[in-house]
């Protein structure tokens, strides 16, 4: 029997912590090394199972991050940094393997990788091609602006979106960051190779997650030569690395695939789209009923955490119409169904 990998999550109880025990729940190649409610934040004992684990994903603020990875005296253990502490440091793969061959290396072979922000994922994704394949000059004054959930802002700004009695201002999106001192700028700097930061212009929405980021270009200020038609060409061949990747042509196929929860690129001056399938649904770890075994057919059902069995359901209605409505129940518990 192969050895199994030992995993430890430093801040397993989490929104990020807690979904990561999800993915991992249940896989026979993988053990899961618990901690005890009483201990998680106990120095010696994240220490002791830090330095037993093979990989050690760190879902905490960012000093308590940097504390984590002091605490590691075995060389051989992997660190996966969730946090915005160690994303533009030194020593540190940026987590981000669709960007190039050596983004891909470093994560391969390196022992400290800095998981991307979210924000930061969508302009990065955006802005590096252009910039690598000398499409876009790196003094570009880039700016962009985004519309996101509010799961992301952390369990406390769920707790204000969800509560019973809640401000009639969390109905509309809210700007905010205005400062331009968001903790993702650093990194859309750095990883892209811009000169300056972007101006960036966030804006927080009354849904759970999800997210849509835009960077708008003054097509004269491109590098010499650029029209939307070879930025697309050179898009589609060069840069974008998706195995499901559809062209599209109408608005029944947009619709579609929308609701298929795939990727839609549009350029500006192009006519149509492109469709990538980059959804991540999930297949086996999706378990079988054992009380009502189905002998044709499908042998999913629902035994699955409630965003899981919410995200089985979308992939097979394909529909605006189908609408979810969470509540939660128990005065102490809160459970969320």
């Amino acid at each position: 029997m192969s050895k199994k990998t030992k995993i430890f999550i430093d801040g397993s109880e989490g929104t990020t912590g807690l979904r990561i025990h999800e993915r991992f729940e249940g896989r026979e190649d993988i053990e899961l090394l618990p901690v005890s409610s009483e201990l998680r934040k106990d120095v010696k004992e994240r220490k002791r199972l830090i330095n037993e684990s093979d990989i050690t994903f760190l879902c905490l603020p960012d000093d308590a991050a940097r504390e984590s990875v002091s605490l590691v005296e075995n060389e051989a253990v992997k660190i996966i940094d969730t946090s915005t502490a160690h994303r533009t440091k030194e020593g540190w793969a940026y987590g981000f393997p669709e960007l190039s061959k050596i983004h891909r290396k470093n994560i391969k072979e390196g022992k400290r990788i800095a998981v991307p922000g979210c924000y930061a994922t969508g302009f990065i994704t955006i802005i590096y091609p252009l910039i690598a394949g000398g499409l876009l000059p790196k003094d570009y004054p880039v700016s962009a602006f985004a519309l996101s959930g509010y799961s992301g802002a952390g369990k406390k700004t769920i707790a204000v979106y969800e509560a019973k009695e809640r401000e009639k201002e969390l109905d509309a999106p809210r700007e905010y960051a205005l400062t331009q001192k968001h903790k993702h700028l650093k990194e859309m700097q750095k990883i892209t190779g811009l000169d300056k930061a972007p101006l960036f212009s966030p804006i927080i929405c009354d849904y759970y997650n999800g997210m849509l980021l835009t960077t708008p270009f003054y097509t004269d200020m491109l590098s010499d030569g650029q029209t939307p038609e070879k930025i697309h060409e050179w898009v589609l061949s060069d840069s974008l690395m998706a195995p499901d990747q559809k062209e599209i042509k109408t608005y029944f196929e947009l619709y579609r695939f929308m609701m298929s929860g795939f990727v839609i690129l549009f350029i500006d001056g192009v006519p149509g789209g492109d469709a990538f399938g980059l959804q991540g649904f999930p297949g086996r770890s999706v378990g079988e009923p054992e009380g009502e075994t189905n002998m044709r057919g499908s042998r999913e059902g629902f035994t699955e955490p409630l965003k899981i069995n919410m995200t089985m359901v979308r992939r097979r209605m394909k529909s605006d119409c189908l609408k979810f409505e969470s509540f939660q129940v128990g005065e102490k518990s809160r459970t969320e169904g």
